[in-house]
């Protein structure tokens, strides 16, 4: 059985009759939201040890600003990344970087520091997927690891604190991916797919469907 996740709608209470962007037929206030999340907790929440079926909290980055209150009342928060058709890069660490820059926005310079917001983008992300063997690097954990490089001029000068380097400078493209002892990215390129054919595919893909 796969996993699934099941996402309750953001509120979006102005239509388009109104001015706002969304048709009308889906506007709905904050008591019918949270009804309707509600409903779904009950119906579909399973709380246990590596439950294949959860709800969970996976904030896309505009709606980041609600994270550190959600940290503060106990509730587990992943990051959610989206893809190119969305218009944003699949890139956790620059979901992660946006996400700390609103927390600041929202709450001042000191409201969450970055080793906070990189612990909601590992850690975060397999507690709401009820998984203690993923999210750190430790003994008894699943076999991941991820590398960036921090040796060029966008980190530069910001080394004495390389987590803070790795969120708040340009976020760093993915240099090494290694899942199970097999290596996935190899300096900076994927070792399982052609990736310029996959691209192009895609590209052919996208423009029939927006012709």
């Amino acid at each position: 059985m796969g996993l699934r996740l099941h996402a309750a709608r953001g509120s979006m209470r102005v239509g388009q009759s109104q001015g706002g962007l969304p048709p009308d037929a889906v506007v709905e206030d904050e008591a019918a939201n949270l009804k309707d999340t509600q409903r779904l907790i009950e119906a579909f929440h399973d709380p246990a040890r590596h439950a294949m079926q959860r709800i969970v909290v996976a904030p896309c980055s505009p709606f980041s600003v609600s994270t550190g209150l959600m940290r503060d009342a106990g509730v587990p928060v992943a990051l959610a990344v989206d893809g190119s058709a969305s218009n944003d890069s699949g890139h956790l660490l620059a979901e992660a970087r946006l996400g700390l820059l609103l927390q600041r926005v929202g709450s001042g310079a000191t409201a969450m520091a970055a080793r906070e917001m990189l612990e909601s983008a590992t850690l975060g992300g397999a507690r709401v997927l009820s998984r203690d063997d993923i999210g750190a690097l430790a003994p008894g954990m699943a076999c991941e690891l991820v590398g960036c490089s921090l040796d060029g001029v966008s980190t530069a000068g910001a080394l004495h604190d390389t987590v803070a380097a790795l969120l708040l400078c340009h976020a760093p493209a993915l240099r090494l991916n290694v899942v199970q002892v097999r290596v996935r990215v190899r300096d900076g390129a994927l070792t399982l797919v052609e990736l310029p054919a996959l691209v192009a595919r895609h590209n052919a893909l996208a423009a029939r469907l927006t012709a």
